[in-house]
């Protein structure tokens, strides 16, 4: 069995955001700005690839999807940052629309897509639990009488935090999502045409049976000024940390406060 997750990192897709531009070129203007990637930048390094880095079961691919015109400076800063990481595979890819690009990529790594196949999507300033990976392979291992003569199936885990990160730390509100991309999962047989990026995320449980674990915490979504689906997602008040909640972080998702404040605090990256 594959488990496959994609990440979009300021891939200048056709479509695919809610902010609208005329040109590629002037999207790529957009995605690019120098303060737009130290933010993504800066939450890619301090939520999304600490948690992926820590995961209980190593037996899975992290596929991160760029633009072939990534500058280099933001290139090569990327594959510094995943150097560490086997799990973790670039792709790159010309601009297209990005369900097209993502699902290409995922097909790609597929190969000749002979085994069942456990597909996520995370965006690039979230995280996941450390034991998600383990996670969905239990679920899946558990179910298989049930799921005989299913196409497909979904896996969600609707809890988690809401945080904001900042040179301060970290605030963060307990939260109970409904189908957030975060939390979700598509278990696929060989060979379907179809990808996690051919649903809507939160569609997936109008297309196929879902199961749903409402008791760990598995996933932290962020929320600062560059969120894309800001008019979707208005998290309530958010607290400090607390001792508790730092350790907890840190043992469940692999996130440290110290390194969101030290990352936060630095000066921004020179691009020349």
């Amino acid at each position: 069995m594959r488990v496959i997750g994609i990440c979009r990192f300021s891939y200048p897709a056709l479509g695919g955001f809610k902010r609208m531009h005329d040109t590629i070129e002037d999207r790529e203007a957009y995605l690019y700005a120098p303060e737009r990637m130290e933010l993504r930048f800066r939450h890619f390094e301090t939520l999304t690839l600490p948690s992926i880095a820590a995961q209980k079961r190593k037996d899975f691919t992290f596929l991160v999807l760029i633009g072939e015109s990534l500058p280099k400076p933001y290139r090569d800063r990327m594959h510094d940052l995943t150097a560490g990481i086997e799990q973790v595979k670039i792709v790159e890819s010309v601009p297209m629309k990005h369900r097209l690009a993502m699902q290409l990529a995922i097909k790609e790594e597929l190969g000749e897509d002979k085994t069942e196949s456990i597909q996520f999507r995370l965006d690039d300033d979230d995280a996941v639990a450390v034991n998600f990976i383990r996670g969905l392979r239990w679920f899946v291992k558990h179910s298989a009488s049930m799921r005989k003569n299913w196409r497909s199936m979904a896996i969600e885990y609707n809890r988690g935090y809401s945080v904001s990160l900042s040179d301060q730390g970290i605030m963060a509100e307990k939260v109970i999502s409904p189908f957030w991309a975060c939390g979700l999962a598509v278990l696929f047989r060989p060979g379907d045409p179809r990808t996690v990026m051919n649903f809507g995320h939160h569609k997936l449980h109008h297309d196929m049976p879902t199961l749903i674990h409402p008791s760990p915490c598995m996933y932290l979504r962020s929320k600062h000024d560059d969120n894309d689906s800001a008019a979707n997602f208005k998290p309530g008040p958010m607290q400090p940390l607390s001792e508790e909640d730092r350790a907890f972080f840190k043992r469940q998702f692999n996130v440290d406060e110290d390194q969101v404040k030290a990352v936060f605090s630095a000066p921004p990256a020179h691009v020349g």
